[in-house]
């Protein structure tokens, strides 16, 4: 007797294997045989007309704080993700001092978008050591499987102190010792690796560079150290080297990462996106890859398959108008509802017109502010390749309105909480051209969805559904991945990066998680703004169209796009199978 059949569906095994009609059946948790299956089952589910998958492999998201509350995990989960790795970009709530815990929520809440009062009322705090965050995680359940790295800041924070938030502070080789020796402490425990972060995008509340941002190359690689002494563990970091137009410190920024990952051994990757200011940074950083591949190092770029989208509005964290004082003055203290309120009189948009007339920001903030070619209504379902002739300035010059004005208005439609697509990353030249290029790059890793994180202002946990659904139909300009490549790379590339070999694929023996996906379907629904975190926490969920099924670990977790109430999934220490 099986536990599941699914019946007649076109398997794409996840392998990068073509495509095959079978069935799946699934005992124990796991698959035990693929093709023609025959037998009685407790359930069989009828994936006529659907593509089955494995479950797929998000390997960078930002759950640290969600984990304490929620067992759901959406939006990663009702994307078809089955298993997940956070503690990303150095990040995380351990270890951590008791004395320690109002400075990391400040941290993760600049960082990462992630309201302070829903993390000051969400988080059990039920350990101090990155062992102990481990044990707590373990008692609990959840809709996927997840593991987690050692994030730098909060180490530093809690071997350093203060100082450990000042990156120009420079730890004593006692204190790098330290950091080495709880970085292997969390290894042996089960820690996925060790992550850090080295960009000024990455700032508390407070506005404060984090702790880990100049880090020097005998801090990183005596903390690294850890991971060649422990013989396991993979390495993940951001870096400043792709937003930046000074050739000498990006190649110093891979410098370094060159050393970290010759001294570990250990697989390393990072991030390379595409900014305006150096659209072409990431040809060459992909070529510095190239060669520390032919070194024998096994260094990737986590890449995204679609601009990183700002999400605009009056009823959430971000718009046009955030930095101007009177914007901000309504914004204090006040309920969402109530802001919305005032934004509406007449006198308040003038005074916040008038003011924002004169704020250049420098950086991309300034493409935020005054980027009204790059500002576009959110469509449904959301079209990510938007052209210019659709943006706000476009519609503004049709009527023969000022840009900020005719935004202004714009933002108040739907009673406020009309929403304005921003691609800030990844479209520089108004196409997906380029992120088709680091997609197909022949050492990418798909990740950078930051579920859990961005809140109010970024809404990409839906980038599994991104990768499937429109790289296999096509961009604007004709250019496509073959469905069998886009899922070996959320499946089992990834699975086997972070050393979890289990699973990703459709095979007998492997662990049962698959999704059932009817691919004619696959499409995003505009993010919604909702309050269910925390405290009445905000934030923007986004849903798909197109997933029938989800399964975790034999459990049906997800039919139709909605929570069966099962939680299969739990803590993964270090790597399986």
């Amino acid at each position: 007797m099986h536990d599941l059949i699914l019946k007649n569906g076109v398997i794409v095994d996840g392998t990068g294997a073509a495509q095959f009609r079978g069935d799946v059946a699934v005992r124990d948790g796991v698959i035990v045989e693929v093709g023609e299956v025959s037998g009685p089952a407790r359930r069989t589910l009828d994936a006529e007309g659907a593509v089955v998958t494995p479950g797929f492999v998000d390997i960078h998201t930002h759950y640290d704080g969600q984990v304490s509350w929620d067992s759901v995990l959406a939006p990663s989960s009702i994307n078809g993700v089955t298993s997940t790795a956070m503690g990303n970009c150095g990040v995380g709530f351990a270890p951590a001092r008791v004395e320690k815990h109002d400075w990391l929520i400040n941290l993760l809440e600049g960082v990462e978008d992630i309201p302070g009062t829903a993390l000051a009322e969400g988080l059990t705090w039920d350990w101090e050591s990155f062992p102990d965050y481990l044990n707590a995680l373990a008692r609990r359940r959840y809709t996927m499987d997840i593991g987690a790295h050692i994030p730098h800041a909060a180490l530093r924070a809690f071997v350093m102190g203060d100082a450990g938030g000042d990156h120009t502070a420079v730890p004593s080789q006692g204190e790098i010792d330290r950091m080495e020796a709880l970085t292997f402490e969390a290894l042996e425990a089960g820690a996925l690796g060790f992550s850090t972060s080295r960009t000024y995008v990455h700032r508390s509340r407070d506005g404060a560079n984090i702790g880990t941002l100049s880090a020097s190359a005998a801090e990183l690689l005596g903390i690294t150290a850890a991971l060649k002494r422990a013989g396991k563990g993979v390495v993940q970091l951001i870096s400043d080297a792709y937003l930046t137009a000074d050739d000498d410190f990006a190649q110093a920024e891979l410098e370094l990462i060159r050393q970290v990952a010759r001294t570990t051994g250990r697989k390393l990757s990072f991030t390379v996106q595409q900014t305006d200011d150096a659209p072409d940074r990431w040809r060459h950083i992909f070529g510095e890859i190239e060669a520390m591949t032919a070194e024998g190092l096994d260094v990737r770029a986590q890449v995204a398959p679609r601009p990183i989208g700002v999400i605009l509005t009056f009823a959430s964290t971000t718009n046009p108008f955030f930095i101007t004082p009177t914007y901000r003055d309504c914004a204090r203290d006040a309920s969402t509802e109530q802001r919305l309120v005032r934004l509406a009189d007449p006198a308040v948009k003038a005074k916040i017109l008038a003011e924002h007339a004169h704020i250049h920001p420098p950086g991309m903030a300034a493409v935020i502010v005054q980027g009204f070619n790059r500002m576009f209504r959110m469509s449904d379902p959301v079209d990510y390749e938007p052209v210019e002739s659709a943006s706000l300035a476009a519609e503004a010059a049709r009527a023969g309105r000022e840009p900020a004005d005719y935004a202004y208005d714009v933002l108040l439609e739907e009673g406020g909480h009309r929403l304005i697509y921003m691609p800030l990353i990844n479209y520089a030249r108004g196409n997906l051209d380029d992120v088709f290029g680091m997609m197909s790059g022949a050492h990418t890793l798909y990740g950078l969805s930051d579920g859990g994180a961005h809140c109010g202002t970024i809404c990409d946990g839906s980038f599994p559904t991104t990768t499937i659904g429109l790289w296999s139909k096509g961009s604007k300009s004709g250019l496509k991945t073959p469905l069998e490549a886009l899922v070996h790379g959320y499946t089992q590339r990834n699975a086997a990066h972070v050393g979890w070999n289990d699973r990703g694929v459709v095979k007998p023996g492997y662990l049962a998680d698959l999704n059932v996906i009817s691919l004619d379907e696959l499409q995003l629904s505009p993010p919604k703004i909702v309050q269910d975190l925390p405290a009445g926490g905000t934030r923007l969920l986004q849903t798909a169209r197109g997933y029938r099924w989800t399964v975790k670990s034999g459990a049906v977790t997800f039919e139709g796009g909605q929570w069966t109430g099962e939680t299969p999934g739990q803590l993964l220490r270090g790597a399986q199978g």
